[in-house]
């Protein structure tokens, strides 16, 4: 029996998951920066997933029974920011206001809540996968 689309379907969405986290970790680290090198404040990013079917040595019968997760791409939320009165700032405009990504620490943290409980429900159905195989090959014995 081959586990290997399974591993590799928990493999990838472990992967991904870590890279929602990696990007949420961002986000928290910059929810004050004002200033960046393309300009402007830090814009929040969104990270894009997709599902890939796996081909399998069943020709097409299974292809829409597993699908592994795809990191599709990485957004900039371009309206994610919010103007802020703070005239001594010196990212303040003539009128005195700064604008301050729009950042809201509890959704991130609630997502990175989701994105954990994600990427642990993907070890999990790993490890269980591994204990087959390893099962599978006590029988044999």
């Amino acid at each position: 029996m081959d586990f290997s689309n399974t591993l590799m379907v928990s493999a990838s969405g472990f992967e991904a998951q870590r890279r929602k986290i990696d990007l949420i970790i961002e986000n928290l680290a910059n929810m004050d920066t004002t200033r960046t090198p393309e300009g402007g404040p830090y814009l929040r990013k969104i990270i894009l997933f997709s599902s890939e079917p796996l081909t399998g040595e069943f020709g097409g019968i299974l292809d829409d029974a597993m699908h592994r997760v795809r990191v599709e791409g990485v957004l900039r939320d371009e309206k994610a920011f919010k103007s802020v009165y703070d005239p001594v700032h010196p990212d303040a405009d003539l009128r005195g206001f700064v604008r301050v990504p729009a950042i809201n620490a509890i959704v991130e943290m609630a997502d990175m809540i989701m994105a954990h409980r994600a990427y642990e429900a993907s070890v999990t159905a790993f490890d269980a996968t591994k204990n087959m195989a390893m099962k599978t090959l006590e029988m044999g014995r």
